[in-house]
């Protein structure tokens, strides 16, 4: 009996949100991986529904995602989702083998990440115009990123009664909706509470919204999109010339620690990374800075 892809998708998708704990990004992207390989499927007129693909139809996919100019971190974050979706079909028993089974990732050259220097933060954080109304509310923004490390949906997640004061931490649900705490800072503390005392208390929040931290004047969460917008607008204002978005801060809060000595489990920890090898491409970074140290102040290269 031939399967519908639409009703597929849906049935993988309910999987992924109640089995997994997916976030609703992740299951937007494994949903369009999919659409596009049935497109493929569909475009390439041998009438096949997506249970009755073979690896050879998906080797042929891979190949097509190559031609059009796809990057290789794009095609495996699409083949990420195609494996997913074919041990879905195993475990519901809708197939017999699964065709992704030997499929292999494109090999990946290790792109280290933008990162700002202190001094190139310190001029963001002094371009905020806090004589308006958001400008605290901005500043607190760039404080937490960066001084806690934390990723865009985090940030727009955070609770007041998630904020340990007296502790110093505060409580961070991440990817997968994993738990962690996080320390945080006396100077982003001090930030963040001007910034909820003196300002939020005078902003009407949503009735779902009474305990996110962030909100907007209209009481709402902020979105990505307006994030990434004031980070951008700052960098301009800064006249910072790197290509950067919200998670620089994050980049630049893993790269500093590392720079002044601490410890790679502990940052793995702060930053919420399952495994160490993504803590790893930091100390990439790292490296550098210390050889460019030794290059411009040890006596014998001067």
């Amino acid at each position: 009996m031939q399967d519908t892809q639409p009703k597929l998708v849906k049935e993988f998708s309910r999987f992924l949100s109640l089995e997994k704990s997916l976030s609703k990004n992740t299951l937007l992207a494994y949903a369009h991986d999919i659409a596009l390989l049935h497109q493929y499927a569909e475009g390439t007129g041998n009438g096949k529904s997506l249970a009755s693909l073979t690896a050879t139809d998906l080797k042929g996919f891979l190949i097509y995602l190559y031609e059009i100019g796809m990057s290789a971190t794009s095609q495996a974050r699409i083949l990420s989702g195609i494996k997913a979706f074919y041990k879905y079909l195993m475990i519901e028993e809708i197939i017999p083998v699964d065709p992704s089974q030997l499929l292999e990732s494109p090999k990946l050259g290790r792109k280290l990440p933008v990162v700002l220097s202190v001094d190139e933060i310190n001029a963001m954080m002094a371009a905020i115009d806090l004589s308006g109304p958001t400008g605290q509310r901005n500043k607190a923004i760039i404080e937490v990123l960066y001084g806690c490390g934390l990723r865009v949906s985090e940030l727009n997640s955070l609770k007041i009664s998630h904020i340990y004061k007296k502790e110093g931490f505060i409580r961070v649900f991440g990817k997968g909706n994993k738990e962690r705490l996080v320390p945080i800072g006396n100077e982003t503390l001090k930030q963040l509470f001007i910034f909820i005392d003196e300002i939020r208390v005078h902003l009407t929040p949503k009735k779902d919204k009474v305990d996110h931290v962030f909100i907007s004047e209209r009481g709402s969460v902020l979105s990505r999109q307006m994030i990434f917008i004031i980070v951008k607008n700052l960098a301009k204002a800064a006249g910072v010339k790197k290509q950067i978005s919200p998670h620089t801060f994050r980049h630049s809060f893993a790269t500093h620690l590392l720079e002044g000595g601490a410890d790679l489990r502990a940052v793995q920890q702060m930053l919420g990374h399952a495994s160490i090898t993504t803590t790893e491409i930091y100390t990439h970074i790292d490296r550098e800075y210390l050889r460019e140290t030794i290059l411009n102040f040890h006596p014998r290269n001067k």
